[in-house]
């Protein structure tokens, strides 16, 4: 991987670690972390971060959504940069705190100033960082899940597949309809589990058809949902987060394996 110290060497980093990561899937922080400091940044993890309040927000709970903003925006404040490992937690951030502080003229200009320096990874990873030379290697094939929020509300689609291109072995395939809903969708699967189920189950029979033996994706919560349809269905697919893809961490049991 090509270290890019030289063009910001005092720049630090928060990484905003989310609550599916911290709880699930602690790898995908520490791949996260790692690639940051390879491409020369000085990386912090701000201990009161805790969750963004994308739950509260999405379910009109705006009073604890605040509450939230708020101690995050403390927690992220004075950093160069702020990078999150999920595209729905990212766009909490970037968008969703201005519109919840719309009427609130103080916490506005805090939220404003956090969107401003808030960047989803693999965006981070190619528009900032500039990373043209990862040291990884995952032998196979692949297909690529566009998570919703990372691509309708972020704009990630080119940015990981530029990424996945350059891990040595690997074999991109685009599924059919990838940029379809998972079905997750936060407290989406909760509210609408019939509809939840039937997007999940087209999305897992999509990405059984390109003949890819692992999905990968930018959002923990998606990745879930589908891993848990695949190992249910008795598929041999795998799951990773592009994050531990990337940084050569896929000797480890996959997300969903080994698990009831």
């Amino acid at each position: 991987m090509t270290n890019h110290s030289d063009k910001a060497p005092a720049e630090r980093v928060a990484l905003f670690v989310t609550c599916l990561v911290d709880l699930y899937r602690p790898s995908v922080g520490l791949a996260t972390v790692e690639l940051l400091e390879r491409a020369g940044y000085q990386i912090d993890v701000p201990t009161g971060q805790t969750c963004c309040g994308q739950p509260a927000w999405n379910s009109g709970d705006n009073r604890r959504a605040g509450i939230l903003a708020r101690q995050t925006m403390d927690a992220l404040a004075g950093y160069d940069h702020v990078v999150v490992p999920s595209g729905s937690c990212a766009s909490t951030l970037i968008h969703g705190y201005p519109q919840l502080f719309a009427d609130t003229p103080e916490d506005l200009i805090r939220a404003e100033a956090l969107a401003a320096r808030t960047w989803e990874l693999t965006r981070f990873l190619v528009e900032v960082a500039g990373l043209d030379d990862l040291d990884a290697g995952l032998s196979g094939s692949a297909c690529y899940h566009d998570a919703c929020a990372g691509l309708r509300e972020l704009g990630i689609k080119q940015q990981p597949r530029q990424l996945l291109a350059q891990v040595d072995g690997l074999e991109l395939r685009e599924m059919a309809d990838t940029e379809a809903c998972c079905g997750f969708g936060g407290t989406f699967c909760v509210k609408y589990p019939e509809i939840s189920s039937r997007l999940v189950s087209d999305k897992a029979s999509a990405i059984e058809q390109t003949g890819a033996d692992t999905v990968i994706a930018g959002d923990l919560g998606c990745l879930m949902n589908i891993a848990g349809h695949l190992t249910r269905q008795g598929s041999a697919v795998r799951a990773y987060h592009i994050a531990e893809v990337l940084a050569d961490r896929t000797d480890h049991p996959a997300i969903g394996e080994g698990e009831d």
